[in-house]
């Protein structure tokens, strides 16, 4: 029963006679269990190197029974705590493994992970298991059933540690109630956020050393599989592929905090969302979903900051508000 924190057959039996009696001596033990001297007393300073027992003075010496409900509780936590600093060491060199292996062994190189919560289990480790950075492709559907209505609490985190975030969202995720609350939540922190139209697929790049891409057909509507993609000349690809989409995209821009003192230079809420949803590449349709709008309001709100800003297209209300340090 007690194998796994290192106890041997041997050592359970002593334990047991010891918790029995709560203290006894090598010559007490030796008769309740049948054993030779010597096995007894490897068993004890098993039991005292585990903190099951301790050793009192006198004579003759006898030991004492750690109450088991802390012995034992410390001894597993131990173990666990063991076994955790072993993980780290299991994937360097399951990196080593792969390495050695990917011309010879093809299948080494990518798993199918299966079941929703599984892919969201294996997309939070893989966040905490980074070292540098992360990159993705960002498009509907999410394996998580809030979508964007919630922030991705592990990144949030993570940023907050340091973790660079380089994230290309799909512009039909401009549509999505809340994504522009969960993207500001991000960027606020540090995540580099850019927009660009048709993403090939959904995609995470951990470093450079694994890649997560979910498997989906034309009317899925939630992520319930995926790849993870070891080193191989195909996560090479997967690199090069963001690298390129990337210097194409299209920053995110946010609205800044604004300070003037003068009202009528003052943006509000919706105003600010508007312009952040329009710099974005967003449509009067897309902005409307978001922001909860009907067309014509977000006409409205558009055609005010044309007056406003003498401007005559949307594209010069985008750099008016760059201008003046709004966006």
């Amino acid at each position: 029963m007690l194998e796994s924190i290192g106890l041997s057959k041997r050592d359970e039996e002593v334990y047991d006679a010891l918790v029995r009696s709560t203290q006894a001596s090598v010559s007490d033990l030796v008769r309740a269990c049948q054993l030779a001297a010597p096995a007894v007393r490897r068993s004890l300073q098993s039991l005292i190197r585990l903190g099951l027992a301790t050793r009192s003075g006198g004579r003759p010496v006898t030991y004492v029974v750690v109450s088991p409900d802390s012995g034992l509780e410390t001894a597993l936590r131990e173990r666990e705590r063991a076994l955790n600093d072993v993980r780290p060491h299991i994937r360097t060199l399951m990196d080593l493994y792969r390495a050695g292996t990917r011309f010879t062994y093809p299948g080494e190189l990518v798993e199918v992970v299966s079941g929703r919560d599984d892919v969201n289990h294996r997309w939070a480790r893989m966040q905490r298991d980074t070292r540098t950075q992360i990159r993705g492709f960002d498009r509907p559907p999410y394996a998580a059933p809030q979508e964007h209505t919630e922030p991705n609490t592990v990144e949030l985190d993570l940023l907050r540690r340091g973790l660079r975030y380089r994230v290309i969202y799909d512009n039909t995720v401009l549509a999505l109630p809340g994504w522009l609350e969960d993207v500001t939540a991000g960027v606020r922190r540090g995540e580099q956020a850019r927009i660009a139209p048709d993403l090939p697929m959904k995609l995470a790049i951990s470093d450079d050393r694994l890649a997560i891409i979910p498997l989906l057909r034309p009317d899925d509507s939630a992520v319930t599989a995926s790849y993870l993609i070891h080193p191989s000349p195909l996560l090479d690809a997967l690199i090069a592929l963001f690298e390129a989409f990337w210097e194409r995209s299209v920053p995110v821009r946010l609205p800044m905090p604004r300070a003037t003192g003068d009202a009528a230079d003052e943006l509000s809420d919706e105003e600010a969302k508007l312009l952040s949803l329009l710099a974005a590449g967003a449509t009067d349709k897309t902005a409307g979903r978001a922001l909860g709008w009907s067309e014509r309001t977000v006409q409205r709100h558009v055609t005010r900051l044309m007056h406003r800003f003498g401007a005559q297209t949307r594209f010069q209300i985008a750099m008016e508000a760059t201008r003046r340090g709004w966006i």
